[in-house]
C-alpha cells in the first residue's frame, strides 16, 4: 500500500518506522529529516500548502494519507485529500476544532455533560475578562484559543505571579490575535500530576494506547520555560507509577464521551485523539486535546506496537477498528536540542549521530528538527533528535537512553533527570501527598 505521511518531526519519523515493513512510504516534510527521508520517497515542501500536498499525493497514486502535526489539520488538509478519494488518518478540519479550537473544547464538555471538565470562561472583551478575574477566586490558565505550538498556555504560580498579571498576558493575546484569534480561554488551574492518553478513533471506538507523562519545562527539576516536549516515559503495564487503573480506566471513558459528542457536531472522529489530562485529588480532569499524536509521547507507543500499523489505519478509515497490541515495556525518551531551547537563536549548528553506537546500547533514534545536507546534519532552532530506550522497567528504560545520548554530540543539551528514580519518586509523593495518602 502506498501511505503518505505528512510532516517534518520525531513524530512522523516514528510514524514512517511503524509502517515501512507493510508499506511504500511517500512525506512531504519542510527539511530534509535523515531518518525519514532514507525510508520513504519524499518531497520537501511546507506541510500546510494544501495544493503541493494534493498535487503530490495524486502524483504519487497514494491511497492513504497520516497526517502528523496540528497545522494541516486545522488547513482541512482531511478535507481537501478525501475529495481526490485519498482516505485519511486525522480528523476532518471540523472534528479537528477539538484541537485547534479551546472554546469548542470546553463548550462540547459543557453541553454533552461529558465528565472530567473544569470551571472556565471565554472571553474577547478585556473589560469583563478583568471583572472575571477581579472576582474568581481562585488562580487561573490562560490559554489562547487557537494553535501556538504549544507555547501559549500561561499559568498563574509558574509563569505568571497572580491574577492581576493573567490580565496583561490575556490582553496580550487579545490585542495581537495570538493563535489566530483575538479570544482567550480561562480556566481554574488545576493541582496534580499531568499524563497522556493517546487512543485511536474510527469514530465509534476508542482503543487506547499506554499512558505517558511528558517533561515540558526546558529545564531539569522541571524548571524554566514551557517547551514543546523535552522527554517523556511509559511503564510496563500501560499505567504510570502514580496512575491506578481506575484513573486511567476514566480517562478512556471520558475520551469514548468525546468522541461520540464530535459525531453530533462535526461528523466521525477517525484518527488519533491525544488527551491530556491532570491526575486531580479526585480523579482526572481533561487539560486538553490534540487532535494527532504528541511530540514525544508518540515515541513512547509506536516501538512497542505489536499490531500491523497498517492495518490500525485501514481499521480507522473503515470503521472497524478492534484492536492495538502493545508489548509489556517500560520506556524513556528524551529529546537532545539546541543549547538555548527554546529561545534558540543560532541554527545551522552541524551535529554528530552515531546511529551505531545507539542501537548498540539498546535505543532507537528518531530525527526532529534538523536538516541532512549531503551527509552532514544540522540543527534548526528547535528540537533536534529523540532518544528512546525500552526496558523490562522504568529504570531499565532510562539507563539505556541517558547512555545513547554520549552519541550525539554538538552544541547541545537534554534533561538528564527524565524518567528518572528520583523524578518518578517526585511524582509518586505529590500524588500521595494529595490524595491524604
Amino acid at each position: 500500500m502506498k501511505i503518505l505521511v505528512v510532516g517534518t518531526g520525531a513524530r512522523e519519523h516514528a510514524i514512517c518506522e511503524s509502517l515501512k515493513e507493510d508499506a511504500e512510504i511517500y512525506s512531504i516534510m519542510s527539511n530534509t529529516n535523515p531518518g525519514i527521508a532514507r525510508i520513504s520517497q519524499f518531497q520537501v515542501a511546507s506541510e500546510s500548502d494544501m495544493d503541493q500536498v494534493k498535487n503530490f499525493a495524486l502524483k504519487n497514486k497514494v491511497e492513504m494519507a497520516i497526517i502528523g502535526p496540528e497545522s494541516p489539520l486545522e488547513q482541512g488538509i482531511v478535507n481537501v485529500l478525501e475529495n481526490e478519494g485519498i482516505s485519511c488518518v486525522g480528523p476532518s478540519q471540523e472534528a479537528a476544532k477539538i484541537e485547534t479550537d479551546k472554546a469548542f473544547m470546553r463548550g462540547l464538555f459543557e453541553n454533552y455533560k461529558i465528565p472530567g471538565s473544569v470551571a472556565y470562561q471565554v472571553f474577547d472583551n478585556y473589560d469583563n475578562l478583568s471583572l472575571f478575574l477581579d472576582e474568581f477566586n481562585k488562580d487561573v490558565v490562560v490559554k489562547p484559543v487557537g494553535l501556538t505550538g504549544g507555547k501559549g498556555v500561561k499559568i498563574v504560580g509558574e509563569h505568571l505571579e497572580d491574577n492581576q498579571e493573567a490580565k496583561g498576558y490575556a490582553k496580550h493575546i487579545m490585542e495581537t490575535r495570538m493563535g489566530g484569534h483575538p479570544r482567550v480561554v480561562i480556566e481554574e488551574k488545576l493541582v496534580g500530576e499531568e499524563f497522556t492518553v493517546q487512543a485511536f478513533s474510527d469514530g465509534e471506538h476508542v482503543i487506547p494506547m499506554p499512558a505517558a507523562q511528558d517533561h515540558p519545562h526546558a529545564f531539569e527539576g522541571d524548571q524554566g520555560p514551557i517547551t514543546g516536549g523535552m522527554g517523556s516515559y511509559s511503564d510496563k503495564d500501560g499505567l504510570l507509577p502514580f496512575l491506578s487503573q481506575k484513573d486511567y480506566d476514566e480517562s478512556v471513558k471520558i475520551m469514548q464521551h468525546t468522541v461520540n459528542a464530535i459525531k453530533e457536531e462535526a461528523g466521525p472522529y477517525k484518527g488519533i485523539l491525544y488527551g491530556q489530562f491532570m491526575l486531580c485529588k479526585d480523579g482526572p480532569k481533561l487539560v486538553e486535546y490534540n487532535a494527532r499524536f504528541g511530540d514525544p509521547e508518540a515515541m513512547n507507543v509506536l516501538p512497542l506496537l505489536k499490531t500491523s500499523m497498517v492495518d490500525i489505519c485501514q481499521g480507522i478509515i473503515q470503521g472497524n477498528l478492534r484492536k492495538a497490541d502493545f508489548e509489556r515495556k517500560a520506556t524513556v525518551c528524551k529529546y537532545i536540542v539546541p543549547q538555548g531551547y527554546p529561545e534558540t537563536k543560532a541554527a545551522g549548528e552541524k551535529i554528530q549521530v552515531n546511529e551505531k553506537e545507539i542501537e548498540k546500547a539498546g535505543a532507537l533514534v528518531y530525527y526532529a528538527a534538523v536538516n541532512q545536507e549531503n551527509k552532514s546534519i544540522y540543527t534548526s532552532s528547535s528540537r533536534a533528535l529523540a532518544l528512546v530506550g525500552r526496558g523490562d522497567n522504568i529504570q531499565e528504560a532510562e539507563e539505556i537512553c541517558e547512555e545513547a545520548t554520549r552519541h550525539v554530540t554538538g552544541d547541545l543539551y537534554h534533561r538528564k533527570d527524565v524518567g528518572t528514580a528520583a523524578l518518578l519518586q517526585k511524582r509518586i509523593d505529590h500524588m500521595n501527598h494529595l490524595r491524604g495518602n
